[in-house]
């Protein structure tokens, strides 16, 4: 028997939307040896249920062991806001909803610790990035110019205009997600993914080898 050749499958923001998740992991039916699932980051803030999508991923990552999640501005901003800082741009930024669905309060705030374990050894394992042979996946993008291995944290949850506008060649494809495109972005150095879930787009996953797209 021959066995199928193992895909990569790259997930894009999903900002606490549980069914979209649900339902986009259902269409691609990962293979849990063979294939490798990468998410991008965003899995908190904005959308309605940010704890029940770390408690699925949490099950994914138990069942798909090769999964890797990936630190996004919005996982940077929570757990900022934990450990005593930022907090303004984190509830400008939609961190409301993620409170709420940890049943934690508003007007205490909370700590880190009072995240349920699992949660707290989640958060910690998240990747700055991803190498692959002929794909760099990150967040947010890399500073032209600047070595993989010396990119600044911070540009790579963060970076949009100086990445999304450059022409500048990576040595590999760079994908991402972090700034909503109304469909994937598609450039000769890029590709980004992010479709906007959260606000009434779609969520998206990006298939390699192919460069296929499958969204819901």
């Amino acid at each position: 028997m021959t066995v199928p050749a193992s895909n990569t499958y790259i997930i894009g923001d999903i900002h606490g939307c549980l069914g979209r998740i649900e339902k986009l992991l259902q269409i691609i039916d990962p293979h849990p040896e063979r294939d490798l699932m990468v998410f991008l980051g965003d899995y908190v803030d904005r959308g309605p249920d940010p704890k029940g999508v770390v408690d699925l991923l949490i099950r994914v990552k138990a069942e798909h062991p090769s999964t890797v999640f990936l630190r996004g501005n919005h996982e940077e901003m929570f757990l900022n806001y934990l450990g005593g800082d930022n907090e303004l741009l984190f509830f400008l930024n939609g961190g409301g909803p993620t409170l709420e669905s940890y049943g934690l309060d508003f007007v205490y705030p909370a700590s880190f610790e009072d995240l349920p374990e699992e949660h707290r050894r989640f958060y910690g394992s998240l990747k700055p990035y991803l190498e692959l042979k002929d794909y760099v996946l990150v967040h947010a993008g890399l500073r032209p110019g600047v070595p993989l291995e010396d990119q600044d944290p911070k540009d790579l949850v963060w970076i949009r205009q100086d990445f999304i506008y450059s022409e500048h060649d990576f040595g590999k494809t760079v994908v991402f997600g972090h700034t909503v495109q109304p469909r994937p972005l598609v450039m000769h150095n890029k590709i980004g993914i992010d479709t906007g879930a959260v606000y009434g787009g779609r969520l998206t996953c990006l298939v390699l080898p192919e460069e296929e797209f499958v969204s819901v």
